[in-house]
């Protein structure tokens, strides 16, 4: 049998066609701008970055690092001599540690961006291996020791003669941003607790990282190590511009950062001690 269609019913078929076509090359330009919002996505994540490596630095860290009752600490280990550690460590005490392990000083030091999944192992933006230094990120280890058994929390409460944990900054504008785009880790026995102040949103690049209220909260995450009576643990300290933090750009580079530490123990209960 053999349909015949006049001049209208073919018409109508060709249009159908046209329509069919026309929603096809549709359907490919939406998948390709797609793409192109992907790739737009993607080109943007990695502005986080500082641009102008040659520039990339904070200046005039501080670092003030305090302990609580019972609590003391030193860049030397004593033993279990607790007469011998102190109450604070000094700028001038890390001075000494870094122009004896890396011949430079706390005036010298770059906070050139990096990041890590750990808080032990950094990476730079392109992937390769990175270990502290003047152009890199800031390290240094402490000894901690207790008269009794504790907890060691990092602590946003001001004790006597001690101002609780911040990390401030003098800047104005969008410079005031860098106190967002540092972290501060805390590596005891092979892992790390990530101290992230000022804290936006998730933590990034799979890090496990915690932020301190005001006033003060103890609990299980604000739980740096725990010690034992008179056995002093090593803990490694690190300062860094985490390079996939949003605020880690150009617009926070050259700016002054002050850290202040502040260590207190509690018992199994997150209980102060008096």
């Amino acid at each position: 049998m053999v349909i015949v269609m006049d001049k209208t019913q073919q018409q109508l078929l060709l249009e159908i066609d046209k329509l069919n076509k026309a929603q096809v090359r549709i359907k490919r330009k939406t998948t390709m701008m797609l793409c192109i919002i992907a790739l737009l996505v993607l080109i943007t994540s990695t502005l986080a970055w500082f641009t102008l490596n040659s520039f990339a630095s904070v200046e005039n860290i501080q670092m003030d690092i305090t302990t609580g009752v019972d609590l003391r600490v030193d860049m030397v280990d004593h033993g279990p001599a607790i007469e011998e550690y102190k109450k604070t460590i000094t700028n001038e005490m890390i001075n000494s540690y870094l122009a004896a392990n890396g011949n430079y000083t706390l005036a010298d030091q770059l906070l050139d961006p990096v990041t890590t999944r750990n808080g032990i192992n950094f990476e730079s933006e392109q992937g390769s291996t990175r270990v502290a230094g003047r152009d890199t990120f800031l390290e240094f280890d402490c000894y901690f020791i207790s008269s009794t058994d504790m907890w060691v929390h990092l602590s946003s409460d001001d004790a006597p003669d001690m101002q609780g944990t911040s990390v401030t900054t003098t800047e104005t504008g969008l410079k005031a941003e860098v106190v967002q785009a540092v972290r501060v880790g805390f590596e005891k026995d092979g892992t790390t607790a990530i101290y992230e102040p000022n804290k936006v949103g998730s933590a990034v690049n799979g890090q496990n990282t915690f932020d301190l209220a005001v006033p003060m909260r103890y609990s299980n995450d604000t739980r740096l190590f725990h010690l034992n009576e008179l056995e002093p643990k090593k803990v490694t300290i690190r300062v860094w511009a985490e390079g996939n933090d949003p605020q880690c750009d150009d617009d926070v580079q050259r700016s002054n950062l002050t850290v202040k530490l502040l260590f207190s123990g509690t018992d199994e209960e997150n209980i102060p001690f008096a």
